[in-house]
């Protein structure tokens, strides 16, 4: 018998627990953390505000029976509230052949008189003829070369003046062309020409007349800018200095992929043809 009764005590006892454990959990309160182990949240990092910077250098055409070398100078002035600089510059290495393929390297922007050296980031290479342009990302471990389309022609012809004296439309401001002359740049005969871009208060929340500065020493030899320089209240002062010019063929290895690097093509249509 005092088996039999310690046995239908078991039974119960279970019966209750399925019982509890069959009734349905209330709703948590909102806001409230559920029992038990839980996922990690996930965090992000966010950063309000910030703008990106832009550093407009010389334009290469790739201009036929035109060969060249040279060594650009960039030195980018800022100025800060204070009164105050900022120094960045760089140097880089450009080339155009006979048949109008263009080099050109892409370097860091380091403090000027710095302690921080200068390092190449990009081989660009532009083939007008075969319509190809490839980006060569020297600091990236994938040794890729991103081939896109480039469709100037070896006879295509650039206007780097701006508008001529005047007014601008819907009462934007003004405009004021200048002919600087001719001087030797680099060993070569240029013709200078400054323009300036006088944005009246409110085109683009400014509260006064903001003046915008472009000066050019243009090569007709070459058909590029061997001196160019920007002036702009917003971004500072960009001066683009052509050094160790050469008028010569350049190396042709200079238009061979870096050994190593394999190709990404991203051409999305054909090209036109010569």
């Amino acid at each position: 018998m005092r088996v039999f009764a310690c046995l239908l005590t078991l039974v119960a006892f279970l019966s209750c627990t399925k019982s509890e454990a069959q009734t349905p959990v209330p709703p948590l309160a909102p806001g409230a953390q559920p029992q038990g182990v839980q996922k990690p949240v996930q965090k992000y990092y966010a950063e309000d505000g910030g703008t990106r910077e832009v550093l407009e250098s010389i334009v290469i055409p790739p201009k036929a029976k035109a060969p060249f070398s040279l060594v650009l100078q960039t030195e980018w002035v800022k100025t800060l509230y204070d009164g105050g600089t900022i120094t960045l510059v760089n140097e880089r290495r450009i080339a155009r052949d006979g048949a109008g393929r263009i080099y050109q390297e892409r370097w860091l922007l380091v403090p000027k008189d710095g302690k921080v050296k200068s390092q190449i980031t990009t081989i660009q290479i532009s083939d007008p003829n075969n319509h190809t342009h490839y980006n060569c990302f020297i600091m990236d471990r994938r040794n890729e070369c991103v081939l896109t389309g480039f469709t100037p022609s070896p006879n295509a012809v650039y206007n780097f003046q701006g508008p001529p004296t005047g007014e601008m439309p819907d009462g934007q401001g003004s405009t004021i062309h200048e002919d600087l002359g001719k001087q030797f740049v680099a060993g070569i005969e240029t013709t200078g020409t400054r323009d300036a871009v006088i944005y009246n208060p409110g085109v683009f929340g400014n509260d006064r007349k903001v003046s915008i500065e472009r000066e050019y020493w243009y090569s007709p030899e070459l058909g590029i800018n061997l001196l160019s320089k920007r002036s702009d209240p917003r971004l500072g002062t960009q001066t683009f200095t052509a050094t160790r010019l050469i008028v010569a063929e350049p190396d042709p290895k200079l238009f061979e992929l870096p050994e190593g690097y394999h190709v990404i093509d991203r051409r999305e249509t054909s090209l036109p043809e010569n």
